[in-house]
């Protein structure tokens, strides 16, 4: 399904954007004010291929799955949180519940590998393995399983996209995933693992050496080949990084502007943009974690976030904040007074 999602990805519509620019340029204020916020207006109506786009309907994926690098003691958090708080998604008060409900958007919980039960109404069920195997002593998924999850994000996606939702967002639920995701970002950056790595949950001093080693540790034993993201991904990352990275293939394919919540989903942006760079255009990043490798894929994505709040809770938290400066950004676009409502001659740039 991902060869099919990526051959049918396009570009931005340019003609609409062109006349995006013009009515940006035509608004009772001075020329380009409102700054960044412009080029977001632009960059929405170029995916949707709308002058006018909508982003009423907003919806967070939750990719939630288990690592099994969790036995290397690089998490302050034991492996059973993932299943607990999995569940806690649906009962309203964790914090991309309160972030969602604030932003008028809706959350989907996608167990993609949760070492664990979580049956329960309310949680698509896409296992597709009760957790990876430990990146420490072997590949964590066979290439099909990467290959699986990658699927799987399309797939949600394309089941979002039928019932009209257009703006997405990222988050995910997995112990151990800041591990993964350095190990990842780590490869497909070409950066050292100490550049990439961070205190995650909340580790020691000690626990933060550990987790350096242990992934390095990975990447020696495991060798993945950095120009094939889907071998990376196979090798030492983790499910939910996977099925993410569908995602942001399928919201491509399906042109939905989607989100990057923090340096997890940034990790699995930079995977799907590396499966197909034109991935890039369809993807707005919302904050700057406070995981240091953060930094170092939205160099290599050459994308600027909206927002530097030291966050890391993830979740889709700051993809959740992200909406609401969207949401302004398009509504201003959208309800403006022209210079000719105004009665005021139309600004031109000096000099």
């Amino acid at each position: 399904m991902f060869k099919k999602a990526i051959e049918s990805i396009g570009s931005l519509d340019e003609n609409v954007m062109k006349m995006a620019q013009k009515r940006l340029d035509n608004l009772t204020k001075p020329l380009g004010s409102l700054g960044r916020l412009e080029d977001l207006v632009k960059k929405i109506s170029g995916i949707t291929g709308e002058l006018f786009p909508l982003v009423d309907k907003k919806t967070i994926v939750i990719m939630c799955g288990d690592n099994g690098v969790v036995e290397e003691g690089v998490s302050s958090c034991p492996k059973d949180v993932t299943a607990i708080v999995t569940r806690n998604f649906l009962k309203g008060f964790t914090g991309i519940n309160i972030f969602a409900k604030h932003a008028g958007a809706d959350i989907v919980v996608v167990d993609v590998g949760v070492d664990g039960d979580v049956e329960c109404e309310g949680i698509l069920n896409r296992k597709i393995r009760k957790g990876t195997w430990n990146i420490a002593k072997g590949p964590a998924m066979t290439r099909g399983e990467a290959i699986k999850a990658i699927d799987t994000g399309i797939s949600v996606v394309g089941d979002l996209k039928n019932k009209g939702i257009n703006l997405l967002g990222t988050g995910e639920m997995g112990i151990g995933n800041t591990t993964t995701s350095s190990a990842v970002s780590a490869v497909l950056t070409n950066n050292k693992v100490e550049d990439m790595v961070g205190f995650g949950s909340g580790i020691s001093r000690k626990g933060y050496d550990n987790k350096i080693i242990v992934i390095k540790k990975a990447i020696e034993l495991n060798k993945p080949n950095d120009i094939d993201a889907v071998d990376v991904l196979s090798k030492v990352g983790g499910f939910d990084l996977a099925a993410l990275t569908g995602c942001f293939i399928g919201a491509s394919a399906y042109r939905i502007p989607i989100v990057i919540d923090g340096f997890i989903s940034a990790t699995a942006a930079l995977a799907a943009v590396r499966l197909e760079p034109k991935v890039k255009e369809f993807i707005i990043p919302s904050h700057s974690s406070a995981e240091p490798g953060s930094k170092k894929i939205m160099k290599a994505l050459k994308l600027e976030p909206m927002l530097n709040l030291d966050m890391r809770l993830g979740e889709g938290t700051g993809a959740a904040l992200a909406f609401s400066i969207i949401d302004c950004a398009i509504c201003a676009y959208t309800n403006m007074g022209t210079f000719e409502d105004a009665s005021i001659k139309q600004y031109k740039p000096q000099g």
